[in-house]
Parts: C-alpha cells; sequence; structure tokens
C-alpha cells in the first residue's frame, strides 16, 4: 500500500521532529511560561487543595449532630425469678429505646456555616494571591532573563564594532598614520568587553534556573530565547484613580482581610448566641415482652450560668473584630501605596527609554560616525572614537534597563491588581 504525499509528509515531520521541541519552545513569551506554571508548580497546587479541603467544611459547620441511640434493658433478671436472665428484649422486664438529637439555640447553625464560608474565602483568597505572587516573580524572572540576553547580544555586536575599529587602527598604524597605543587601546577595550560578557552568561544562567525553579524544572533545562516583552499598558489604562478601584476589588491580600473580617464579625455574633443554650430533644418507646406498651418525650438542656466567662469571650471576638479591621485598613493604605509608586515608575520608565531611543542613541550614532570619519582622516585622536563607541553603548544600555524597569513595574502593578499580563 502506498502512502499519499500528505500522509507521507506529516509521518515524516513527526519522525524528524524531537520529542522535546514544545518544551524547548518554553521560555519564548511569559504567557507560556505562566500557562506552564499554573498546571506544574507545586506549591501552587498545594495551596489550591487545601482551600478545597477548607471549602468541604462549609457543609458539615452547618449540620445537625449526629443522633445518639440508647438502648436500656430493665430488670434482665425478671424480679429473681427461676427464669435464665436474658439480653433479650422480649424476654427482660421491659426494654427503653432512647433516639436523642441534640438541637442547637436558634441561628447558631447558621452562624457556624457562615464562620465556615468566610474561612473558605480566606482559602480561596490564598489561593489567589500565591499565583498573584508566583505569576509577579515570574513576570520579572522574564524580564531579567530577556535584559541580561539582550545585554549580551549589544555586548557581542559592541565586540564586533571594537574587532572593526582594530583593524582601522592597525591599518593606519601599518601605514604610517597612527599609533601602536591605538591598536593596544582596541584591545585592551575588547578583553574588558570579554570578561562583562563572562559576566553577563553567567548571570543569565542563574536567571535561567531561578525560572525552572518557579516552573518545577530541572534547573539546567532548557528554556528559549525570550523574543518580545509583554506590551506595556496605555496612559489611560494607567490612571490611577480606576486602578484603585480595581486595587480595591481584586486585591487578593484585600480580599483575603475582608474574609478575615467577615470570620470575626460572624465570630462575634456566635459568641453572643452561646449566652442561650443548647437542646436535647428525645422520644423513648418503652418495651414490655413483644410489644411496645408506653412512649415517653424528654428535654434536656445546659444552663448558662458561666457568664462571665461568656462576657470575657464575647470582649476577645469584638477586640479580633477590631483588630481584623484595622489589619484591613493598614493593608489598603499600604497597597495603594504600592499602586501609587509603581504606576509613576512605570511612566518613568516609559520616558527613559523613549529618551533613550529617539534622542540620546541617535546622537551618539551620530557622534560615532563623525568621530570615526574623523580618525580615518587625522583630525579625531583614537580616544574620542572609542569613547563614542562606549556612548552608543551606553546608550543601548540605557535603553534595555528603561525596558526592564517599566517590566518590572508591570509586574508589581498587576500583581497588586490580581491580573495576568
Amino acid at each position: 500500500m502506498k502512502l499519499s504525499l500528505p500522509i507521507y509528509t506529516l509521518l515524516l515531520g513527526m519522525w524528524l521532529s524531537p520529542a522535546g521541541a514544545e518544551e524547548r519552545a518554553l521560555g519564548s513569551d511569559v504567557a507560556g511560561l505562566l500557562a506552564y506554571a499554573r498546571e506544574h508548580n507545586p506549591e501552587l497546587a498545594a495551596v489550591r487543595h487545601e482551600a478545597d479541603a477548607v471549602r468541604q467544611r462549609v457543609q458539615p459547620a452547618g449540620a445537625l449532630p449526629d443522633p445518639v441511640l440508647r438502648t436500656e434493658l430493665m430488670d434482665v433478671t425478671n424480679q429473681g425469678t427461676n427464669k435464665a436472665a436474658s439480653l433479650l428484649p422480649s424476654q427482660v422486664g421491659s426494654t427503653r429505646y432512647l433516639l436523642m438529637q441534640e438541637v442547637p439555640w436558634f441561628g447558631k447553625r447558621s452562624l457556624q456555616r457562615e464562620v465556615a464560608e468566610a474561612q473558605a474565602a480566606q482559602a480561596d483568597g490564598q489561593s489567589a494571591s500565591t499565583w498573584a505572587e508566583l505569576s509577579g516573580r515570574i513576570k520579572a524572572a522574564y524580564a531579567m532573563y530577556y535584559y541580561l540576553s539582550g545585554s549580551e547580544h549589544l555586548a557581542r555586536q559592541t565586540l564586533e564594532l571594537l574587532d572593526n575599529l582594530e583593524r582601522v587602527a592597525q591599518t593606519r598604524y601599518a601605514n604610517g598614520l597612527g599609533s601602536q597605543q591605538d591598536v593596544i587601546r582596541a584591545q585592551v577595550e575588547q578583553t574588558t568587553l570579554r570578561a562583562e560578557l563572562i559576566e553577563l552568561e553567567s548571570e543569565r544562567h542563574h536567571e535561567q534556573s531561578r525560572l525552572n525553579a518557579l516552573l518545577s524544572r530541572p534547573a539546567m533545562a532548557e528554556l528559549a530565547e525570550p523574543a518580545q516583552l509583554p506590551p506595556l499598558p496605555t496612559a489611560a489604562q494607567l490612571d490611577y484613580p480606576a486602578l484603585e478601584q480595581k486595587l480595591r476589588a481584586r486585591n487578593p491580600q484585600l480580599q483575603i482581610a475582608e474574609a478575615q473580617v467577615q470570620s470575626a464579625e460572624k465570630g462575634r455574633d456566635l459568641a453572643y448566641v452561646n449566652r442561650y443554650p443548647g437542646f436535647t430533644l428525645g422520644i423513648a418507646p418503652n418495651q414490655s415482652g413483644n410489644s411496645v406498651k408506653s412512649w415517653d418525650l424528654m428535654v434536656e438542656f445546659n444552663i448558662p450560668l458561666q457568664q462571665e466567662s461568656r462576657r470575657s469571650q464575647e470582649r476577645e471576638a469584638e477586640a479580633q473584630l477590631a483588630a481584623s479591621e484595622s489589619r484591613k485598613h493598614a493593608l489598603l493604605d499600604r497597597m495603594l501605596a504600592e499602586l501609587s509608586e509603581n504606576v509613576y515608575g512605570l511612566e518613568t520608565a516609559r520616558r527613559t527609554e523613549s529618551l533613550a531611543a529617539n534622542r540620546l542613541l541617535p546622537q551618539s550614532e551620530l557622534t560615532y560616525q563623525s568621530a570615526l570619519a574623523g580618525y580615518e582622516t587625522g583630525r579625531v585622536e583614537f580616544a574620542m572614537l572609542i569613547e563614542a563607541q562606549r556612548q552608543i553603548l551606553k546608550a543601548k544600555q540605557q535603553r534595555l534597563k528603561a525596558q526592564l524597569d517599566a517590566q518590572l513595574r508591570l509586574a508589581e502593578i498587576e500583581r497588586l491588581l490580581g491580573e495576568e499580563s
């Protein structure tokens, strides 16, 4: 049987494609890293399982206690008659079956359920907070990974430029138009840059290991070259009042704090309800021989005599509520300050990048071209040419650093808002 051309091409492609091609592509953008971490990070998985465990406590918290069934065999010796002692209900003097159900005071079960629901909301908030922290760290690590990769490229481009300058200096020296010092100066600059490149490669390796740790991958696992950074929000999207409203509504830490307040409120209400007794209701059929001869009803309740202890519990609950509210206000103040700082920092980084790209870099390149032309004609010293080349490298590094700063600020803003890229 002959294979058709499309099927043959597909099979050939599958055979030639390495098994880990998809995984090796990981690292080219931050979205892929976030998706991978969401599925594989064990810390995030643990927090989600814990949140699910806490949610399972809601239904039992509001349920009635299990009923109790008691069987009492009365007069098992049949008043000392010649009958043998027996444990069969029909062969003793009488048998009493008592079915009891404990019933809390009105509203207590609903309060217990609401306390459990608030605790479940805290667990959900903790899950969201863990993801916000993890995604923020991944975004920051990816931005640093991109920065170090870009710095390596800049260093290699500059090495090529210095190599060209060395050849120009050697040509002029061979023709008696320049000095040997110019050639040596170019070689020293290259050596210095190669040392910087080694350091950049080391830092990039460390950052790659940190990224792999966040993704729960082997430290030496391969990551693709970072292709691009996430786009920055527009100025309209950075409107502070709108961001403040988003922070109040979405910040996971604030959600946890609000759930703690709700839990403390319900705990306080529950402390007040504990002033009143709980009940135990019972019904008891009495068997004599093979038939039930009578029925009894029973009610039991505890007597709340220790009122001073209850007052202390109530004051404790009030203090816990006040502490939760104060802690929430303090957290909100800190979050708003961080939001303001990062929004302003993002705008500063954006302006710095624009200045470096649109003014400083073109000016540095013009200065270099002028210095190069002047050196070739003998009107400019080699030191000025090297300095002009340094200015180009500095401008490109400043632009790259501004991009890094902007991404770090954006990651913090998104962490505060509980959002992803």
